[in-house]
C-alpha cells in the first residue's frame, strides 16, 4: 500500500462538477492499493497516518509534535491507482504494480473504515471516477507511506 500523505489547510473532491468530500485543516491521504496488500498494511497504514507527528503545538515553537489526532483535524482520502505507475520502460506507464478494481476497492472502503474509527472527520473521492482534488498543503509538508507485505 502507497499513501501520499500532504498536511493540508484544506482540501476537496470534485465529481462532475459537485463536491463530493471537503476538509479543513488535517490530511489529504492519495491512497494507492497493491495486489498483495491485506488487512496488516491496512492497519499499518492507518495508524501511521493517524499517529504522525505533522502538526506544531498551539505555541508554534515545536514544529513536529502534534498528529492528526492530537489537533482533532480532519481527513480526505482519494483512491490514487497511478501511484503504483510503473515509468521505467517506454512512454506509456504500466498499472501492472496497482490492485484490479475488484480488489482494490474494498480494501480502500475497509482503509476509510478504519480511518473513522479515529472519531475525526473522513471524507472521500469516489472510488474509480474522474476526479478534480483541490489540495492547499501546508507547509508545504507531502510525504510517501509504503507498507508492503513482507514475504520472509
Amino acid at each position: 500500500m502507497r499513501v501520499v500523505l500532504q498536511r493540508v489547510r484544506s482540501s476537496s473532491v470534485i465529481v462532475d462538477g459537485k463536491a463530493i468530500g471537503k476538509i479543513g485543516r488535517g490530511l489529504n491521504l492519495l491512497a494507492g492499493i497493491s495486489p498483495t496488500d491485506t488487512e496488516a498494511e491496512l492497519d499499518w497504514m492507518t495508524r501511521k497516518c493517524l499517529e504522525l507527528r505533522l502538526f506544531p503545538d498551539l505555541s508554534g515553537d515545536k514544529a513536529w509534535s502534534k498528529s492528526v489526532m492530537d489537533i482533532q483535524g480532519e481527513i480526505l482520502v482519494v483512491s490514487q491507482f497511478t501511484l503504483y505507475g510503473d515509468c521505467r520502460k517506454g512512454r506509456r506507464p504500466s498499472f501492472s504494480g496497482s490492485a484490479s478494481p475488484n480488489l482494490a476497492e474494498p480494501l480502500y472502503d475497509r482503509f476509510i473504515a478504519k480511518l473513522k474509527q479515529s472519531g475525526l472527520f473522513v471524507a472521500t473521492g469516489k472510488f474509480g471516477a474522474m476526479m478534480e482534488v483541490n489540495i492547499e498543503n501546508d507547509g508545504p509538508v507531502t510525504l510517501i507511506l509504503e507498507k508492503e507485505v513482507s514475504l520472509s
